[in-house]
């Protein structure tokens, strides 16, 4: 056999073991890597999809949270787990936004992974302590324009969404204030509710049972339509203040090399799961409102999203970390 044959009868031998792989898929536990630590919405979003696919698909799908650098640590390490389909990455949108933000990444956003579907979305929200003096948004902008320099605005943390929305504004209208990070959803929003940072800027999850409560008030949501979570609540678009939108996404990815079956399996089993009553319930409790596209539109959306946070950041001015 010449060894053109012998190259031609491996290729085949390969793909016959693949789409064999493929359609027994899978035959052993399935790691979810979460690039945060526990207990934030998108380890809990990762553990209502893993258990339903552990159901459904009849292996194990266990949550590993990998914590670190802005998700950088733990998105690295999925870049690096190889395209078998045994490792599976649920990030926030600081996938998109961390290869503007840092002067160097752990993985390319665009090479390193196969985007499968997102799974969910919550907008960014604008959000006051109940006692603010501002009671709509635009009397927000207005306070801002009236005493440049005066006030602060909270953020979770540098280049996360809701600190780029935060900007998005200042460029829009021009304004003076001074942005306050801290490190994630969780330790600002106690702050908040102290009053000591009354303006805050944050994915919608983080708030909904505090909005629900009196505790905090919501002036706006950063998207063209109502969040179901809190439909009382504008939108910035709405409001005539056009061009805002912002959302940080659940997104799930799988390593480059993994096969196509295996890619279209999992949307197919997530898209599912999240169009399933008691899981969209569940989500929504977050501030997560289900999506599960198709892998090409959400790769489409990928890209976008990329595109937008790195001129926004540009043209903010953000130093890179």
């Amino acid at each position: 056999m010449t060894t053109m044959f012998r190259t031609i009868a491996l290729c085949a031998a390969l793909f016959v073991i693949g789409s064999a792989s493929a359609e027994q898929y899978p035959v052993r536990p399935v790691r979810i890597l979460v690039p945060f630590p526990p207990g934030g919405v998108s380890d809990i979003v990762a553990r209502l999809i893993g258990q339903k696919l552990s159901d459904r698909l009849g292996q194990q799908f266990y949550v590993e949270n990998q914590g670190g650098a802005g998700g950088n640590l733990g998105m690295g390490i999925a870049a690096r787990a190889g395209g078998d389909g045994y490792t599976i990455l649920l990030s926030s949108s600081s996938y998109v936004v961390n290869p503007s933000l840092f002067s160097k990444v752990p993985y390319d956003a665009e090479k390193d992974f196969i985007p499968v579907t997102r799974a969910g979305v919550s907008p960014n929200s604008w959000i006051v302590h109940p006692d603010f003096a501002a009671r709509s948004m635009p009397a927000l902008i207005e306070l801002l324009k009236a005493n440049p320099g005066k006030y602060s605005i909270a953020s979770p943390g540098i280049g996360t969404t809701p600190h780029l929305s935060i900007e998005m504004l200042r460029l829009a209208f021009k304004l003076d204030f001074v942005v306050v990070p801290f490190s994630g959803g969780g330790t600002m929003t106690p702050s908040i509710v102290g009053g000591h940072t009354p303006i805050a800027n944050g994915a919608l999850g983080n708030f909904v049972s505090l909005l629900k409560d009196g505790k905090l008030r919501a002036l706006a949501v950063a998207a063209k339509k109502r969040s179901a979570a809190m439909p009382d609540v504008p939108t910035l678009d709405e409001l005539g203040i056009k061009d805002q939108e912002a959302e940080t996404m659940q997104g799930i990815f799988v390593p480059a090399g993994t096969p196509a079956a295996i890619v279209d399996l999992l949307q197919r089993e997530i898209a599912t799961i999240v169009s399933m009553p008691d899981i969209k319930e569940k989500m929504l409790a977050l501030g997560v409102e289900a999506e599960g596209d198709s892998s090409a539109d959400f790769a489409a959306y990928v890209r976008s999203e990329i595109a937008k946070w790195r001129k926004l950041i540009e043209d903010a001015n953000i130093a890179r970390i």
